[in-house]
């Protein structure tokens, strides 16, 4: 008999998720390990190479030898069909939109997360648990379930988890939170898991193996090249300098691709999907104070109608910076104290007090606050 209860571990086979699993295990909990297969390596269109990420047979197989290895239960099921609808058709629709997608996001909030819940629902599981740099707590004053900042903050997955409602976070387990990433390396060694030890960390898009974005697009977009090439590529005044290859392929921010030569260096700033439009401009033209997020999750707060500093970021990498945070009905107002760099709508942004989520949105308009003035001053 367990002394912690059950709980169902999500498994990808790299040494994070490993050594979470076991962890619990020490701890006394059943530990029941499940590893999704989301993708299909011949449906996502990589060109050559070896089949790599959470999805391949070599990462399924190191998961199930980690839970033989421990003596505790391993499944592996297929989730093909709804990451596909949920994930990999917004993933290609925001780019057609003009966004620049945050997949991973959608992925922890819409899939992984409730379809573990429903396997742990059927496992008679109390929890489930990831491999996941973040921490949590309750507040005992709101009752709230408050997600943290991992302590290591170069691998701080926070920003990432900001959709999973209250329901969800209660449920939930980040074994991780207090290690730094080289001290679950080290633990793996320990626990002799010497091949999950040394796996190098992903950062690719795991249904985009190759890594180009814009081939994939292609592939599951039908005469994509010929309804968007050469479109008019153009300064922030309206003068016409070139043409594109399509706005879908190209993001806020982007320096290299342009095809122009101006003297000087210059950036993607704008895209419009309507006039097939991609303005174009030096790298001080990238800053803007404020945006409007809309599709927020609070987390630590139950509204955030009184408005209030915080700190936000607005890419997973971004350190954050300061701001003034409000909402406004289903939108959440932010306006920084000093100008950001390419705020990009599609992105996720997220506001801490400290180390605390207080919640995040999806970047829908971006601004200076006098542009956005109407719906900031709205209630």
């Amino acid at each position: 008999m367990s002394r912690h209860g059950r709980v169902l571990v999500a498994m990808s086979g790299g040494v994070d998720s490993s050594v979470a699993a076991v962890m619990l295990r020490e701890e006394g909990y059943d530990v029941i390990g499940i590893t999704m297969k989301t993708w299909d390596y011949t449906s996502s269109g990589g060109r050559g190479g070896k089949e790599v990420g959470c999805c391949s047979l070599e990462s399924m197989n190191d998961a199930r030898s980690v839970a033989l290895k421990f003596d505790f239960t391993h499944f592996i099921v297929d989730i093909r069909e709804e990451f596909g609808d949920w994930v990999i058709d917004r993933f290609t629709k925001e780019y057609l939109a003009g966004r620049t997608p945050n997949p991973c996001v959608l992925c922890n909030t819409h899939i992984k997360w409730a379809a573990l819940i429903r396997r742990a629902d059927q496992l008679e599981c109390d929890l489930i648990a990831t491999g996941h740099y973040a921490r949590m707590r309750r507040d005992r004053r709101t009752d709230r379930m408050v997600l943290m900042r991992g302590l290591d903050s170069t691998k701080d997955q926070s920003y990432a988890l900001w959709g999973l409602p209250q329901q969800h976070l209660d449920r939930s387990r980040f074994p991780l939170g207090d290690f730094t990433k080289a001290e679950i390396r080290r633990e793996a060694g320990e626990m002799g898991l010497s091949r999950v030890a040394t796996k190098p960390d992903s950062y690719e898009i795991c249904f985009v193996p190759d890594n180009d974005y814009r081939r994939f697009i292609r592939d599951r977009t039908s005469d994509l090249d010929n309804r968007h090439k050469g479109g008019a590529l153009v300064l922030r005044d309206g003068t016409v300098v070139g043409t594109h290859d399509g706005y879908p392929f190209y993001t806020i921010g982007q320096r290299r691709g342009l095809g122009i030569a101006t003297g000087r260096p210059m950036y993607v700033t704008a895209i419009d999907p309507v006039s097939n439009t991609v303005t174009i401009g030096p790298r001080d033209e990238l800053l803007q104070q404020a945006l409007i997020a809309r599709g927020i999750n609070l987390i630590a707060v139950e509204d955030l109608e009184d408005e209030r500093k915080a700190e936000a970021k607005i890419r997973y990498k971004d350190e954050g910076a300061a701001c003034l945070v409000r909402q406004a009905g289903e939108e959440l107002i932010v306006s920084f104290f000093e100008p950001r760099h390419a705020i990009t709508p599609g992105q996720s942004v997220v506001v801490y007090d400290g180390d605390d989520v207080l919640g995040g949105g999806w970047i829908h308009r971006v601004g200076t606050p006098a542009e956005l003035a109407p719906a900031m001053l709205s209630v």
